[in-house]
């Protein structure tokens, strides 16, 4: 049964929202709030359902398994995986993309190997790939970005040659807002037998992903930024590669057979849980999906791109108001500067009025310094935001001009 998407009704399942009813959250890039049922799995987990998974056999520990597995397969549905047990939990997205880095590719770089990313990317999926270049001698090389914050694909094959060993590219810029041709990125570099990593931490749970369709072969993604709990990650990596992946951490719970002399590890996902796991949060992550599966995603696109279109209008409106990138396929960040005012003050007078922007660099340092900026006011926007919150966001702008002149 798919959820009308009333916004008064979405809302309402957001409890900060009654805590805080005076709040224009827009930082939903960074992370989004989460819903009473995530909220709730988690509280209930710890009252009455805590024990560990995978040791005991008695049922609290068997629920506990059974549900953390669960959620191995909900994220498998979600993003159109036949194998559940291509899906491995980790800290975040961070976490999942040095996994990629230093269990798979680091064994196999060499002096002379290069590897390939956009000048958009995260810091998260570009210091990893740019220190194991550093300890290899590989070379780092960087797509670049139009002046409409778009990557230039053209430039792709240029980049690629015989010794290049990984592309890692994101879905969506979370400065930009630009959504990249995932397929024609990964037909590219498949036609060279070159695997690629799709950082997807600001599209997983809010735009489409097909694994299948794609043909990717590693994805990263954070539950806290598809309404799930923070410290939860997922790695999905095509089960061609899945004997490839070393353990990254070393422990308990990985293991099948373990000697003074050496170890023999469980295969992949299980190689890379050693240790406790964060099941409250895997659990909650399943909750989360749970959620995300009752809405209509076309409407929640169409919603969240609606605002928008509205609020970069509104903005032009205003004058003497930068937007940075204007990408033909987008999703629903706006980064932008008020002329002659700082971010930092923008983004605390907004504050000021409980509208909450991010400002800053937003990790993409190289990005920002290639267009000549070295900050930029960011709004992010999700589902449960309104039209309201646009127009409180653009009086709340004029106001500021105001004020500063």
């Amino acid at each position: 049964m798919v959820m009308t998407l009333s916004l008064k009704s979405i809302k309402s399942q957001f409890p900060i929202f009654m805590h805080r009813p005076e709040l224009v959250y827009l930082d939903n890039a960074a992370t989004s709030q989460k819903p009473q049922s995530v909220i709730q799995t988690i509280t209930d987990f710890y009252e009455k359902e805590n024990a560990n998974i995978h040791r005991g056999l008695y049922e609290l520990s068997g629920n506990a398994t059974r549900r953390y597995e669960e959620t191995r397969k909900k994220i498998a549905d979600l993003i159109g995986a036949t194998d559940p047990k291509t899906i491995a939990f980790t800290k975040g997205t961070t976490e999942s993309i040095n996994i990629i880095v230093h269990s798979f590719l680091k064994k196999n770089l060499h002096k002379g190997d290069n590897v390939v990313i956009t000048a958009m990317e995260h810091h998260a999926n570009l210091i990893p790939w740019q220190q194991v270049c550093k300890q290899t001698g590989a070379t780092l090389s960087v797509i670049p970005v139009n002046t409409n914050g778009e990557l230039m694909v053209e430039k792709f094959n240029e980049l690629l040659n015989r010794n290049t060993k990984m592309v890692a590219v994101t879905h969506i810029s979370n400065v930009l807002g630009a959504i990249n041709p995932i397929e024609e990125i990964v037909s590219i570099a498949h036609k060279k037998n070159i695997p690629v990593l799709i950082d997807a931490a600001q599209s997983a749970g809010h735009h489409s992903i097909d694994v299948k369709k794609w043909n990717v072969d590693f994805i990263a993604f954070s539950a806290h930024k598809m309404f799930g709990p923070m410290g939860t990650g997922v790695l999905y990596c095509k089960e061609k590669y899945a004997k490839q992946i070393d353990p990254f951490n070393f422990g308990g719970g990985s293991i099948k057979n373990v000697e003074f002399e050496q170890t023999e590890f469980l295969d992949y996902p299980y190689s890379q849980e050693a240790g406790t796991a964060n099941i409250p949060g895997v659990i909650g992550l399943g909750t989360a999906i749970d959620f995300i599966n009752q809405l209509d995603s076309n409407e929640v696109v169409r919603h969240t791109k609606n605002l928008t279109d509205i609020f970069k209008d509104k903005l032009k409106s205003i004058g003497k108001i930068q937007i940075i990138g204007d990408a033909k396929n987008f999703g629903s960040i706006v980064s932008f500067n008020v002329e002659n005012i700082h971010p930092h003050d923008v983004a605390g007078f907004l504050g000021n009025e409980n509208i909450a922007v991010r400002a800053g660099h937003h990790c993409t340092q190289p990005l920002l310094e290639s267009m000549g900026i070295s900050a930029t006011v960011r709004a992010s926007f999700s589902i449960y935001n309104t039209m309201n919150d646009v127009d409180k966001t653009i009086e709340a702008l004029i106001a500021l001009k105001k004020f500063w002149s």
